[in-house]
């Protein structure tokens, strides 16, 4: 396997074990390819669910510019909703994972066609 299907693996060993989803292996597929070389990086593959900087960046880069949802407080209300679903103690939230739920969350599916 490479890396990357390592990686897919252990996402959806999070949504399975971490937040009690069954995955959609496709689309979970094409989400971690959606982030690109990040998921490479200790420091970009996760996100830090405690900083608003960083909840902001989720919010504008994936949900504005990706999903092309318009802004308003329910954007940041789902973040909020996904990462307590991934446990607020969770220290190892990967940035895949929380697009994929933050994409189930709002119906945004067809994007990844």
């Amino acid at each position: 396997m490479s890396k990357r299907d390592d990686l897919i693996a252990k996402y959806a060993d999070d949504l399975k074990n971490k937040c009690k989803m069954t995955p959609d292996m496709a689309l979970l597929t094409k989400v971690t390819i959606g982030c690109g070389p990040s998921i490479y990086n200790a420091d970009s593959s996760t996100v830090a669910g405690s900083d608003p900087s960083e909840l902001e960046t989720v919010k504008n880069n994936f949900l504005i510019k990706k999903l092309g949802l318009a802004d308003s407080p329910k954007l940041m209300e789902a973040i909020h909703s996904v990462i307590e679903v991934y446990g607020k103690s969770e220290r190892q939230k990967h940035r895949a994972v929380i697009y994929y739920m933050l994409t189930k969350h709002f119906g945004k599916e067809t994007i990844y066609g």
